[in-house]
């Protein structure tokens, strides 16, 4: 599947979510931070029950999620390790092969430390960024359908 078919799916499922759209961009947005923290195979779980405890879309925060996915995930972690690192001035080797938090923690409690500091920080911005777009799609998207349903139908004379 190409970008272009990925970016399609994505719209489509945002368009089956039901809520409004802050419910909505609330839950992608919690989805987007849990998928760039180093806590697979737990994204799904936590994400689910963040969404649940701030009252946003659980579904969307699913669909969040799968930025952390098996192809992103070693530069994620790697960017995570580099900059928890450069903050709490830890220096051990980082080797990208370590995908699943379980795996991680056997680096040892300050690569550990310094790989869930660097995802929340680098979270941050990718999370803001989710939600303001996701709110922004959500409206737009559900404008279109109230225009498109409002147009009376052409019939054929």
């Amino acid at each position: 599947m190409n970008l272009k078919q990925k970016t399609a799916q994505f719209i489509e499922n945002v368009k089956q979510l039901n809520g409004d759209p802050h419910y909505i961009a609330t839950g992608m947005s919690i989805g987007i931070f849990i998928g760039i923290t180093p806590t697979f195979p737990f994204h799904t779980v936590l994400a689910l029950t963040l969404a649940y405890i701030l009252r946003a879309s659980k579904a969307a925060a699913a669909i969040g999620v799968w930025i952390g996915n098996p192809l992103t995930i070693p530069f994620i972690y790697l960017g995570s390790y580099k900059t928890g690192a450069l903050i709490l001035g830890t220096s051990i080797p980082f080797d990208t092969k370590y995908t699943t938090f379980t795996e991680l923690t056997k680096l040892g409690i300050d690569a550990t430390l310094a790989l869930l500091m660097g995802g929340i920080i680098i979270g941050i911005l990718p999370a803001a960024a989710a939600y303001l777009i996701t709110r922004r799609l959500v409206k737009k998207l559900r404008s279109r359908r109230r225009l498109s349903a409002k147009q009376p139908e052409k019939s054929a004379s």
